[in-house]
């Protein structure tokens, strides 16, 4: 089972080494990291989006909290937050194959960020499933290199 666990911390040295060594000596691989700062420059925020059971991670969950930089962390369930992931990738465009990337990239709100003779970079930001769904349509055109920034989530309350 996928887990989203969103992870508050003070922002110090090697806070970050600490958390991803639980995990891995747990034996649970991170699917996505994503760090960054909050509206506070003192505090982090870390989102993981980790596969394991509901068990593993309560004991895992737990022992974050037990961390001394650590200040919440929260695993959420399905439904219980906003989630957007930021994709920039490059794919070959002929100038025959560009009308159909651009009709793409206008049904799912993408954005062609540079334009070279024989490539398009694209930026793209929403979802995992729209994401999914449209990288496998670039995929048609032939992707020369992709980056992806993780999942980032914020509570619905």
């Amino acid at each position: 089972m996928r887990h989203t666990i969103s992870v508050r911390v003070e922002n110090k040295f090697g806070v970050l080494t600490r958390i991803t060594s639980l995990f891995s000596g747990r034996g649970f691989n991170i699917d996505t990291l994503n760090v960054a700062p909050t509206e506070n420059a003192a505090v982090s925020k870390l989102t993981l989006v980790v596969v394991g059971d509901d068990k593993v991670v309560d004991q895992v969950t737990k022992l974050l909290n037990k961390l001394v930089n650590v200040i919440e962390v929260h695993d959420f369930k399905e439904g219980e937050y906003v989630d957007r992931e930021l994709v920039l990738l490059k794919i070959k465009a002929s100038a025959k194959a560009r009308p159909e990337v651009m009709q793409f990239c206008e049904i799912f709100r993408a954005k062609i960020v540079n334009v070279q003779p024989a490539d398009l970079t694209i930026e793209i930001t929403g979802s995992e499933s729209k994401i999914s769904k449209f990288l496998e349509l670039m995929n048609g055109f032939g992707v020369l290199e992709l980056t992806r920034t993780g999942k980032v989530v914020l509570p619905r309350e």
